[in-house]
């Protein structure tokens, strides 16, 4: 799980997803930013009694609410999505849990249920393949969190890591929900104080990915070691990259040839910002396994690239470097 960059996503993320959302991802974004400066506006002017005390902790969402309940209000909370069914037992040993501990965190996430039988294109769209699953979306970004029923330990151990990825990486702390304890608001989400890093994510909202990976570039110049710019960096090539393919021709061309390393890492961009990301990892990994000199290095080099986009404490970057090694010795 990881970083605070790209909104790789919007428009429902149309699934894990319609690439092509950045901008609208951005435009969600925006809104949110609105939303949050009017209701300070409110609030400053004494009219605090009009407006809404805060969004509920736990909501029930369809195909026609997603756009606003998970997408925009992701700009300003972690929103953690369950998908689940009525007929399906793990889901009852699981929700309870999600449910009893976003009201337990008061306003640091919310939990968007949705029912899958009921709303099959938002799962179809998401890749689930079986239920219980569990994922958030970030400041537009998809994050996938685990499958299965999990203890209220483990699951307690995500949503932490879950909150930090979100407040250090993405500047979110959740605003607008449940007093958190002593009754106090939770603080609103921290901008970059760097002027160049603000001007680099600035860019990646409005779409401007160009102007964006040069902002990056930049910031990286003066700043070699800036974690945060390597990441907006990595996560705005990657989305250069993706723009304009037709996922059916580069899965074809990747399924046809899987010796031919443009179409593997196509494919693997693809994977990746659809939030398939062992399947990106995997498909290059066997691609440096089949190849040899500046094939293998290419698609070395790429593996790392998409490392940086998920972030080295993300375990599935530690399970495929594991995985690179072995091939590579």
């Amino acid at each position: 799980m990881q970083p605070r960059n790209s909104r790789l996503n919007s428009a429902a993320l149309r699934g894990a997803v319609d690439l092509a959302a950045v901008k609208a991802a951005g435009e969600a974004a925006q809104k949110a930013e609105q939303a949050r400066a009017e209701r300070a506006r409110q609030a400053a002017a004494g009219e605090a009694g009009d407006a809404p005390a805060g969004y509920p902790l736990v909501i029930d969402v369809t195909e026609d609410t997603f756009e606003v309940e998970v997408v925009q209000r992701s700009a300003e909370v972690p929103v953690v999505v369950d998908f689940w069914a009525e007929w399906c037992g793990p889901c009852k040993q699981l929700s309870p849990i999600l449910e009893r501990l976003a009201e337990e965190y008061a306003g640091r996430i919310v939990l968007a249920k949705i029912d899958v039988d009921a709303n099959q294109l938002i799962a179809q769209q998401f890749g689930i393949q079986g239920i219980p699953a569990v994922m958030a979306v970030v400041a537009g970004q998809l994050v996938p969190l685990f499958q299965g029923a999990e203890n209220e330990a483990n699951v307690r151990k995500v949503l932490d890591q879950l909150i930090l990825v979100a407040e250090q990486r993405f500047g979110i702390v959740g605003t607008g929900g449940a007093p958190v304890e002593g009754g106090a608001e939770a603080p609103a989400p921290r901008r970059p104080e760097d002027p160049a890093l603000a001007a680099a994510h600035d860019a990646l909202d409005r779409g401007d990915l160009g102007g964006a990976v040069r902002a990056y570039q930049n910031v990286l110049a003066d700043q070699p070691g800036n974690t945060e710019a390597k990441v907006g960096l990595a996560q705005a090539q990657l989305l250069q990259r993706v723009e304009g393919l037709d996922p059916q021709a580069v899965r074809s061309a990747a399924a046809a040839d899987p010796k031919d390393v443009e179409a593997q890492l196509r494919a693997a961009d693809l994977d990746l910002v659809g939030g398939h990301v062992e399947d990106a990892f995997g498909r290059l990994v066997a691609t440096v396994g089949k190849t040899f000199g500046e094939d293998r290095d290419t698609a070395r080099l790429r593996l790392l690239d998409l490392f940086e986009v998920i972030g080295p404490e993300d375990p599935r970057v530690t399970a495929a470097r594991q995985a690179l090694a072995r091939v590579l010795f």
